[in-house]
């Protein structure tokens, strides 16, 4: 959308409800921003991830007449923009930009589903007071993976508990005695944080200080029996405030907003929980991308194995190539060639969901990946590699072992290439830090340290290194070794056949170099 309100950047005036008035049906189509709606969703983190993505969701809930509710935000930590998003009386715009068949698409919108902030750092009477809100129904939160924890040192007494379980269960009291025990007052709680299970593992928090705090066992009841902690997934990638391209969009806009957002096109949201919250949340008739599923494993699944799984299998390739990005993987045709073959071929075959299903989702993932609108560095990927291959690789590798009675080829070049990465450690020739577990850098050091004669044979200028001569029978000792470290992997992997396929991949990518390797298995 460009927006020539002003014809220059200088002195734009503030992006607030008066300016949104003057520029209407232009900035708020849907005439939202002087609705009355009631406060029906408390919200927990005012980052850009949710404003980007649960918060937009309800603005478009709103502008269909679906919902006709407001987002009240709590920071959830000390320091924040609480205090930014009041002086824009809760208004921001948030750019979605992305390929669709190929071609390059900007949408531009303002969200005007947020009431107002509260920082209860500040005015904890004010978050407390919430607690009286009678058409309060939805808890939402994105506080991290570090933030739902069980703070031991957490107080009932603090104003506020320090700890965002420990805001919840305080919270959850006030509304428990505000609301004399009514079970239908309770809430539907979805977490957003990316740990597996986060709605289990939140009530379980949460059901563990109401304990220890208040000894109440008819608030024990009410936090059972009249609240849904719902596990959730949530996929998208927001990139946040855009710092080095903020002066051009602004002048587009005609506006200064300092809360302005960007992110992919792509949002999905998988919500476990009963049928009848669609009914009250009903965002798949807003054309909104969510699946209200009885059990979410197949989607999470389906997104660590395929998303993530592309993305740990194809690091250490990457960088060995001098490949930056992801996007600069998916334009090299040896790599992209590589990803699409193993993707097709290794880890769809063995996912329980339907093949088309799967298949529509990874074309999804690869236009994802393709976006020149977002810079995913393969060194920040590469961050501890050891333990997200365990996670998001090792069990593709292990089910289609188990499925097809041999090992998958092109995932055990990527588990070669995994060792071969952590052969970094000792060569002083490697451009890029590995960053990992100190236990996990200090048991590579001693396998490669220990074990393996590698000698340059003539200098080559092929990508990925030069030709050496390896000894086969030093490799096969260090992969079995490295394959036997069950505190590693979990167990001890090291199958005869798994050894063999990794080692002879190993050997190649020494002896050839990680370009002539990859090149070979395509072949």
């Amino acid at each position: 959308m460009h927006n020539p309100i002003l014809d220059t950047p200088q002195n734009l005036p503030p992006l607030s409800k008066a300016f949104v008035r003057a520029h209407s049906p232009t900035l708020d189509p849907h005439g939202l921003v002087d609705k009355p709606f009631p406060i029906k969703v408390l919200q927990f983190g005012e980052g850009g991830f949710l404003r980007g993505f649960a918060d937009w969701m309800i603005h478009r809930l709103n502008a269909q007449g679906l919902f006709n509710g407001k987002v009240v935000i709590v920071q959830p930590i000390p320091s924040g923009t609480i205090e930014t998003l009041n002086r824009q009386e809760g208004l921001y715009t948030l750019i979605r930009r992305g390929e669709e068949q190929g071609k390059p698409v900007e949408e531009v919108e303002l969200i005007t589903s947020v009431s107002h902030g509260i920082n209860p750092y500040t005015d904890f009477e004010s978050f407390l007071q919430c607690a009286s809100l009678p058409e309060l129904r939805f808890i939402i939160s994105n506080t991290t993976e570090a933030g739902i924890v069980l703070d031991e040192g957490d107080s009932f007494d603090g104003a506020p508990p320090q700890s965002f379980p420990g805001k919840l269960t305080r919270f959850l009291w006030e509304r428990f005695y505000r609301m004399e025990g009514a079970l239908d007052r309770g809430f539907v709680i979805l977490p957003c944080e990316l740990i597996d299970r986060n709605g289990d593992t939140l009530k379980g928090i949460v059901l563990a200080l109401a304990e220890r705090w208040t000894q109440d066992t008819q608030f024990l009841r009410w936090i059972e029996e009249a609240n849904t902690f719902c596990n959730t997934l949530v996929d998208g990638i927001m990139t946040g405030y855009p710092r080095d391209e903020i002066e051009s969009l602004q002048a587009k806009l005609g506006y200064r907003d300092d809360l302005l957002d960007t992110g992919e096109l792509f949002r999905l949201w998988v919500i476990e929980g009963p049928g009848t919250l669609r009914e009250e949340f009903p965002l798949d008739r807003a054309g909104i991308n969510v699946v209200w599923t009885r059990d979410m494993t197949p989607y999470r699944t389906r997104k660590v194995r395929i998303l993530n799984g592309i993305h740990s299998m194809c690091a250490p390739i990457a960088l060995a190539l001098g490949i930056e990005t992801v996007r600069e993987a998916l334009l090299d045709p040896v790599l992209s060639g590589y990803i699409r073959k193993t993707l097709y071929e290794e880890i769809i075959p063995v996912l329980q969901m339907p093949r088309e299903e799967l298949e529509t989702y990874a074309e999804s993932v690869l236009e994802r990946f393709s976006n020149p609108f977002i810079k995913h560095h393969w060194s920040s990927i590469a961050l501890n590699s050891c333990s997200k291959f365990r996670a998001r690789v090792l069990p593709t590798i292990l089910e289609y072992q188990e499925k097809f009675s041999r090992p998958p080829r092109d995932l055990s070049f990527s588990f070669a290439a995994l060792l071969s990465y952590y052969r970094g450690i000792i060569d002083p020739e490697k451009s890029h830090t590995i960053k990992d577990d100190p236990g996990v850098i200090e048991f590579f050091r001693s396998l490669w340290s220990k074990g393996v004669t590698i000698e340059n044979r003539e200098r080559s200028s092929s990508i990925g290194g030069s030709p050496r001569n390896v000894d086969p029978a030093e490799i096969y000792s260090l992969v079995q070794a490295a394959l036997s470290e069950s505190t590693l992997w979990g167990i001890d992997i090291s199958s005869p056949s798994l050894v063999k396929e990794v080692s002879h991949y190993l050997s190649s990518i020494l002896q050839e170099g990680m370009h002539a390797s990859l090149q070979q298995i395509l072949q």
